[in-house]
This record gives C-alpha cells, structure tokens and sequence, in this order.
C-alpha cells in the first residue's frame, strides 16, 4: 500500500532566530561528496589510470560500454568510499556521483544504448566480475571474461606508486615483512588448518614501507611463513638505491638480500 504525503514542508522549533524547515524536494542527493576530494587527487597523480593500464582488454570494441579504466576507477572508488562488496554495486551503478568519479560523460546514463540499461550510468557487478575473476591465460576467445592482469605490471605499480608518494626518494629505504593470520569461515579454496592460530586460515604476506604497502602476497596456511619472502623483498625494494629488510625470526630461514 503506497502511502501518499500531502505536505511538502514540516516546521520544526526554531534554532535561536533561525527557522528549522524539513522539506522532500531536494533531488538527488549524496552522502559520499568527499569521493570528488579523490578525484581531483587522481587527476594530479593519474594512479587508478597507471593501474588499468596493466589489463589487457579483450573484448570487442564496437560492443564496450564500459572501458577498462573505467571498471577500475568504479571498483577502487567504490572501495574507498566504503563498498567493499561487490554486491554493492548493482546498486551503485545508479549513482550519477560515482559516475562523475569515474569520468562518464553521461552521468545519469539516459543516453546508454541499450533501454533497460537507461538510467543506470555504470556498470553492475557481473560486468566488474571480468576484472576479479578472469583466468590466466584468458583472450579474445574466452566466452565471458576477456579482462586480462599482467601480474608483474601489477608489482611494479605498487612499487612505483610508493615512491611517488614519498616524493622525494630517500638514500635508504626500509622494508617491513609480516606474515599475518586471514581467518576463513567458509569452503575457500586453499584453506588450511594453522597450528599456531588454530584455525582455518591464509597467512598473507604484507610488505610495509613506512606507512606505504608495496607488496601484499596472498597465500595458503601450509606454507612456512618465510614462504615467498625473497622474491618479494626483492620485488618491494627494486628501485630503491639502498635497501634494508626488518623481519621475525621466520624470515630468517631464506637469504633476503644478496
């Protein structure tokens, strides 16, 4: 039963000589503002663009809507904004703000091609999917996911995006190896049972640079927790001049610098 509200306007008690007015004509509006903060931060720092560009793109190109970049720009100011579901966005794809984030020309998408997709300026989650879940060695003629990672590009952003922001770089730079402990409730592929935690679990790998994260390895619970940590020290320090590695007793088990 849909309920129907003559009034336009509620008065409330006044705020000192100020009048306190409720009214329902506001149009579209947002609690997510502070994400245009991040926009003007991306068109200084060109990131989420530098990141896109390590996919590939098979898909047909008479038949794109939504560019690479795009879905990339969707997904990260998604998560910065608090999305982190990808459930989310079957919702959010409606958000003529997000789209503005995004770059869309059109941000309420009434002139998108096709009509059911006509007010929905951005893309739902089963299109997002292609970035997350595309397998190796996908392409042109893969029947869904054509979306493509270039795993060692993706390295070398991380790396390249920390010593963007510390600016100037530094005569030496100091790596942080943790492995942490990623409690599974669930049938996740790779779940293992970890002693020390007692639990079913990963044990990713993070490599901090101050307060920077250049390297974050996910992995399974029945390595060692030194699994790894030569390639990606190297990996986290391979621009740097002079390179230090802090680590637990663990790590020691593998020669992390030559």
């Amino acid at each position: 039963m849909e309920i129907e509200c003559a009034r336009r306007a509620f008065a409330f008690h006044e705020v000192g000589s100020r009048e306190l007015v409720g009214r329902f004509d506001g149009g579209k509006v947002t609690s997510d503002g502070g994400g245009l903060l991040l926009r003007e931060l991306e068109a200084k720092l060109g990131l989420i663009a530098r990141f896109a560009s390590c996919f590939t793109d098979h898909r047909d190109p008479e038949r794109i809507e939504h560019t690479v970049e795009e879905l990339v720009a969707q997904r990260v100011y998604g998560l910065a904004l608090g999305y982190e579901d990808l459930n989310d966005h079957d919702h959010l794809r409606n958000d003529p703000l997000l789209a503005v984030l995004v770059g869309k020309t059109d941000p309420t998408g009434e002139d998108r091609a096709r009509e059911r997709d006509r007010g929905k300026p951005l893309a739902g989650r089963s299109t997002l999917n292609q970035l997350e879940l595309t397998p190796v060695g996908a392409d042109e003629d893969s029947r869904y996911k054509k979306i493509t990672a270039d795993c060692g590009q993706l390295e070398e952003f991380f790396v390249e995006a920390v010593l963007l922001l510390l600016q100037e770089q530094p005569p030496r730079i100091v790596l942080d190896l943790d492995a942490t402990v990623d409690p599974l409730h669930g049938d996740q592929l790779g779940k293992f049972f970890h002693g020390y935690y007692q639990c079913y679990c990963y044990l990713p790998l993070y490599i901090f640079c101050g307060g920077h994260l250049p390297c974050a390895q996910l992995r399974p619970a029945d390595l060692d927790a030194s699994a790894g940590v030569t390639a990606s020290a190297a990996a986290g320090g391979a621009a740097a001049s002079g390179l230090a590695v802090r680590a637990d007793h663990a790590a020691g088990r593998q020669r992390l610098l030559p």
